[in-house]
């Protein structure tokens, strides 16, 4: 259910360059829990269906695409995937280095060193830059009351790996199986 995403692919394969208008949509957004895991479900579930039949035949992508746009491709389609069904370990494992008490203790090599500087830095960069951007994004639209809502994007990442796994789930043993968005909910609500 990444029709566009997989258009744009095919558009691409086919020496066609696409562009992202600057517009808002004002599309409903799910009112229950239940509504939007299903959705995010949905959206995971096409994108790894379309990066599965994008890279069937990887030197085929690459001649195609070039090997730059084949490089942002994986970066972006097979990075969305993978950081999704990543994040929660990232999760296991702090909480085990915590609970060990080997999540202060210094490195044992230069290198470990500083890999673990550098991965630091990137999730402390990382988090900040990403909340930061959501408290911006609301405040230049003038709802500054949602800001700090921001400071739960952690927790959304979450919900999103939930629905990666759930998508993951569905891809092996219900592949064709499209879980709709209900539209109009949130007027029927009220």
């Amino acid at each position: 259910m990444t029709e566009d995403a997989d258009l744009g692919v095919r558009l691409a394969r086919q020496g066609y360059r696409t562009a992202v208008l600057a517009s808002t949509t004002w599309e409903e957004a799910p009112p229950f829990f239940t509504v939007w895991l299903k959705q995010r479900t949905r959206w995971l579930k096409g994108w790894m269906q379309t990066y599965l039949v994008h890279t069937r035949n990887p030197l085929r992508l690459n001649a195609e695409l070039g090997l730059r746009a084949a490089i942002g491709f994986h970066a972006l389609m097979g990075g969305l995937i993978a950081s999704a069904l990543v994040h929660p370990w990232f999760y296991v494992l702090l909480a085990y280095h915590a609970l060990s008490g080997e999540l202060f203790a210094p490195a044992e090599t230069t290198l470990g060193t500083i890999v673990w500087s550098i991965a630091s830095i990137n999730l402390a960069v990382g988090y900040a830059v990403s909340i930061l951007v959501g408290m911006l994004s609301v405040w230049h639209r003038r709802l500054r009351r949602l800001a700090p809502v921001a400071l739960l994007m952690p927790v959304y990442w979450l919900l999103i790996s939930l629905a990666a796994y759930r998508a993951l789930y569905q891809l092996g043993r219900a592949p064709y199986l499209w879980e709709k968005t209900e539209h109009g909910m949130r007027r029927r609500a009220r």
